[in-house]
């Protein structure tokens, strides 16, 4: 029996999703991460490109990157390297410029963010119009799952301060699982100051500030699989300073 294709109607509609994939010390998760997000995209028929923007990994997440490139394709894996670690936003707007698609996904490599919840976060762009799309941890049937107490107490507590100072009219704040209009992503990194583990915070505040509209899709959260956490004593200071900063800036 021939087998047909399955249709997928309603996605041939010029749309293109970039999904920029800074990397640093990621050579064990990135060929699954990649393989996820393959998967998911062509099952669900969009058109898509994986930007991995790897800081200078000293473990060979770069070596990796290029053969995931001779399996997928250079015009699905684009390599995009820089030499040392810059920052998080300072990646995104690397990514950006090699961006084609008119919509940009931005995610963790470390398998912590599901590619499953892209088809959702582009259903849910797609009904409501919106700005921007956040994966949410917070609301509905998301949740967060390896995480000890502590870490459960620092997104909890930077979540609920943000809220009462700032009422930014979304319920994960610090999350960076999000899908964006291009141009809305580009002007909102143009706004942003912070650095580090409050960058996504700024990215809701500014959003609120020039009334884009934000979705809410619920998702799991995985801890890394594979690696350490990034997440420090540093990195909370900053946070907190960063808060207090926004506090008085807006």
């Amino acid at each position: 029996m021939a087998s047909r294709k399955t249709s997928h109607p309603n996605r041939d509609n010029g749309d293109k999703y970039s999904v920029l994939l800074p990397t640093y010390n990621e050579r064990e998760n990135l060929p699954l991460i990649v393989w996820l997000l393959v998967k998911y995209f062509g099952e669900s028929g969009y058109n898509y490109e994986i930007i991995v923007i790897d800081d200078g990994s000293p473990d060979g997440t770069l070596e990796v990157a290029e053969q995931l490139q001779k399996i997928y394709g250079e015009d699905k894996i684009l390599l995009r390297p820089r030499a040392k670690k810059l920052g998080l936003g300072t990646a995104y707007i690397h990514g950006m410029k090699h961006a084609t698609g008119n919509f940009i996904i931005i995610m963790d490599a470390d398998l912590s963010h599901h590619p499953k919840f892209i088809p959702e976060f582009i259903a849910k762009q797609k009904k409501g119009n919106y700005d921007l799309v956040s994966g949410t941890r917070y609301r509905g049937n998301g949740g967060v799952y390896g995480w000890d107490l502590r870490r459960k107490l620092i997104s909890r507590g930077a979540n609920f301060l943000t809220q009462v100072l700032l009422r930014p009219g979304a319920s994960d704040l610090t999350g960076s699982f999000r899908l964006y209009k291009k141009k809305v992503l580009e002007n909102l990194v143009k706004q942003c100051v912070s650095k580090g583990y409050v960058f996504q915070m700024e990215m809701i505040i500014r959003a609120r500030q020039l009334n884009y509209t934000i979705g809410e899709v619920p998702i799991t959260f995985v801890d890394r699989v594979y690696g350490e956490s990034k997440l420090g004593g540093n990195e909370i200071v900053s946070f907190a300073k960063g808060l207090l900063t926004l506090f008085a800036t807006t």
